[in-house]
């Protein structure tokens, strides 16, 4: 069995970009499920470790997503949106983040 690394609190804060604000994301608050925007190169292990260390709650299960950027049309020219990963953070029952915080 490997043994878990511990990251950095810089490392957590490098992870976890912000929290997503949208009329979906604020119905899965009532699950206790939470959604944020995290860097593309982080895995699942990595993102409820950050979310632990930063929220200081306990994390059951993270699920991660890659929303593809949409095809944009400027000047006559064709260019793509970036790639956003999303991650969909549900905490054991009891543990609440506080929506008014705001990671720096």
């Amino acid at each position: 069995m490997k043994k878990l690394k511990m990251i950095s609190s810089e490392r957590a804060l490098s992870i976890i970009k912000s929290p997503i604000m949208t009329e979906k994301s604020t119905t899965l608050n009532q699950f206790n499920q939470y959604s944020f925007f995290v860097s593309k190169n982080s895995n699942a292990l990595e993102i409820k470790q950050a979310i632990e260390n930063i929220f200081k709650v306990k994390v059951t299960k993270v699920n991660t997503l890659i929303h593809r950027g949409k095809l944009k049309s400027f000047k006559g020219s064709l260019g793509y949106k970036k790639d956003q990963k999303k991650a969909i953070v549900t905490l054991s029952e009891g543990n609440t983040i506080d929506s008014s915080l705001e990671i720096k």
